[in-house]
């Protein structure tokens, strides 16, 4: 498989179409969720792109996006940390960290590496030290939250995103 990575510094026009179509179709068999709607990511989304060092990445094969990878940073006032069900260790969020908000593949694409190389394309050329993700322990039956261990991520938290969201585990790891 020969896929594009492609960064973008914000969310428009085509990009954001090509970015809802991938996601409606990473998130299909979740849509009848209201946390998992095309419509709720859509407003995280613009949310998260109005912020302070947004970054996405597209992969792309023969034209067609095949995954997506998205976040921003965030510093010590963040409402980020606000929700954490623990509270932080002393110092944590002095620096800012990159949030990594969403990441996704279709389904013809996981397994192959291209998730990796999309989560690399978002993390490359970035100043954060460390980046912090939010993963639903169930998803894939934890096969989720263990390919993430595999990429260096470690559980320090936990939180419920939104009210209609699961307890999520919060993860870190250093760049």
């Amino acid at each position: 498989m020969s896929v594009e990575i492609r960064y973008y510094g914000e969310v428009a026009g085509r990009v954001r179409d090509d970015l809802l179509e991938v996601y409606a179709d990473v998130r299909a068999p979740l849509s009848h969720l209201a946390n998992y709607s095309v419509e709720a990511f859509a407003e995280r989304l613009d949310r998260s792109a109005g912020e302070a060092g947004f970054g996405l990445v597209l992969g792309y094969e023969d034209g067609v996006v095949v995954g997506y990878a998205c976040g921003n940073r965030v510093g010590a006032g963040d409402r980020y940390w606000g929700r954490m069900a623990e509270p932080l260790p002393e110092g944590f969020a002095d620096e800012p960290v990159l949030a990594l908000r969403e990441i996704g593949v279709r389904a013809g694409w996981r397994g192959t590496g291209v998730a990796r190389r999309i989560h690399d394309g978002l993390l490359a050329g970035r100043g954060e030290s460390r980046v912090t993700l939010m993963v639903n322990p169930l998803a894939g039956g934890g096969k989720v939250l263990a390919v993430y261990e595999g990429w260096g991520y470690r559980a320090f938290n936990s939180q419920a995103a939104t009210a209609d969201s699961p307890r999520l585990v919060v993860m870190v790891r250093e760049r």
